[in-house]
């Protein structure tokens, strides 16, 4: 008798949280929410994080403010995330970056695919090589002759270690034979920075980051790293089409809960999302900045990162890529 009220005062308290965990997803969200980028402010993750921010505070009347944690390779803020309430209330505007940090960081204190509910991808954004005014390399062919002339004397800069900007540049060095030296910062932006002052000659940033400067002429756009040609770079050419045949490779960034996150605040997260990306003035707003909008559903988004994980895994056994 006494493990059968035992079992039912079980049942009865378990069927109790139900309408309670109802309201909250239905009633969701009751207080700011704060979305995490992890690297620092004026790049690609910082823009679209904000721009996702305005569209939520809109929607939905509460405040979402955006917090900038930069640092080892985007993984300082993504652990501050997987360490947060699932609640719905700390979010993470997550990177391929993640994907590739999770095979080249020797002791993640998270795993990106078992410690967050993916929402929803963004944007899918290509990366273009991109080179400091004075350098004297007009075009991608000309880079390449240049670094084989001079190996280890050009550096290419990077949003950190472990980034996309970091592995494409890896990956690049690889197929076209050179050796051009890496250097992390703790974003694209200061990276950026320290390209137009010529601290740093290279990058292989996202056409959403730099394309300001190539409009301004402090910067030079010589390929972009995805299969087709960026939208809004029509006139820039693919490495695939120049230099590297096959070369196809991209950066997306799109919104991540915690774990065990509930479901109907993941699906009303990716709802409001999805309506934000295919909004006319949304849409035209990022393929003005190279941006090319997407808005996949959790499950979606979920099975892109697990092939990302296992692709980006045997790239970095391949290129022989680890970090303590």
């Amino acid at each position: 008798m006494k493990k059968l009220l035992s079992t039912l005062a079980i049942a009865s308290a378990a069927l109790a949280t139900v309408p309670a965990l109802a309201q909250t997803a239905g009633s969701y969200p009751t207080k700011p929410i704060k979305i995490v980028v992890p690297f620092a402010p004026g790049g690609t993750t910082d823009v679209l994080a904000r721009l996702v921010g305005q569209r939520l505070t809109a929607a939905w009347g509460q405040p979402v403010f955006v917090e900038n944690r930069p640092g080892a390779g985007a993984t300082l803020g993504a652990d501050m995330v997987a360490k947060s309430p699932a609640d719905g209330y700390t979010l993470l505007m997550g990177a391929a970056h993640h994907t590739i940090a999770q095979n080249v960081y020797s002791k993640l204190p998270y795993h990106f695919g078992r410690d967050f509910a993916p929402v929803s991808v963004v944007a899918m954004v290509p990366n273009m090589v991109v080179v400091n005014a004075n350098v004297p390399a007009k075009n991608i062919q000309e880079l390449v002759a240049l670094a084989k002339a001079q190996p280890g004397k050009l550096n290419y800069g990077s949003a950190g270690t472990g980034t996309a900007h970091h592995l494409i540049g890896e990956m690049f060095n690889l197929r076209a034979g050179v050796d051009i030296v890496h250097v992390p910062y703790k974003g694209s932006a200061p990276a950026l920075t320290d390209l137009m002052g010529g601290q740093v000659q290279v990058m292989f940033d996202t056409v959403t980051s730099g394309l300001p400067m190539v409009k301004a002429g402090k910067t030079r756009a010589l390929a972009v790293t995805t299969a087709k040609r960026s939208s809004a770079m029509p006139n820039v050419p693919t490495l695939a089409e120049t230099v590297l045949p096959g070369f196809d490779v991209g950066t997306w960034f799109g919104i991540l809960a915690p774990v065990g996150t509930p479901p109907a605040i993941v699906e009303k997260l990716y709802t409001e999302i999805a309506k934000t990306v295919n909004d006319p003035v949304i849409r035209k707003q990022l393929l003005e900045i190279g941006a090319e909008p997407v808005g996949n559903t959790p499950a979606e988004m979920a099975e892109q990162i697990k092939l990302e994980l296992n692709t980006y895994g045997a790239l970095a056994k391949q290129i022989k890529l680890s970090v303590e």
